[in-house]
């Protein structure tokens, strides 16, 4: 019984981090595939928008269920992220979607870096990457189809996104 104990003991303790990954102790499920172009009636950028749509959801731009982009619906013009020249330090090819994590190497909102990768958050989204871990956290990178010269960087521990722009390698 003993033994039965102890190794029921050590199972709880070795699952806890798993539960620690994203509030409400759901794990993050990184997302298949990027947001598909916005069709819908675009929304208007507020301020001060609510970004939890359900109770236990970050009140940030955010992922549900590995396949809802929650936020991201505010078609082609929206002025947050226009850019006078897109794509102006080229195009980031180090690879795309869930098959690609990268681990951040360092920096903050306005330059990081991963894999010699160098890139910087759009500045209204700056706010959504106060819990980053500049020199930990995992992100996965897919490509912005609304947005010209953004990428949508995706923290797979906190299941948040950003909108990036590349500064190259």
């Amino acid at each position: 019984m003993k033994v039965f104990a102890s190794v029921l003991a050590f199972a709880l303790v070795a699952a806890v981090p798993a539960f620690a990954q994203r509030p409400g102790g759901h794990p993050a499920a990184p997302p298949a595939h990027g947001p598909a172009a916005y069709h819908g009636t675009p929304h208007v950028q507020e301020d001060h928008r609510n970004y939890s749509d359900k109770d236990g959801h970050p009140n940030a731009p955010h992922v549900d269920k590995g396949n809802k982009w929650v936020g991201h619906d505010t078609g082609r013009d929206d002025p947050h992220y226009h850019l006078d020249h897109p794509f102006e330090h080229g195009h980031f090819t180090g690879g795309f979607g869930p098959d690609h994590r990268w681990r951040l190497g360092g920096g903050g909102p306005g330059r990081f870096w991963f894999g010699g990768f160098y890139f910087s958050v759009a500045p209204y989204d700056a706010g959504f990457c106060d819990g980053w871990l500049w020199d930990q956290d995992e992100i996965i990178i897919y490509d912005d189809p609304d947005h010209p010269g953004w990428y949508l960087a995706y923290n797979v521990r906190l299941g948040t996104y950003a909108h990036v722009e590349y500064l190259g390698a």
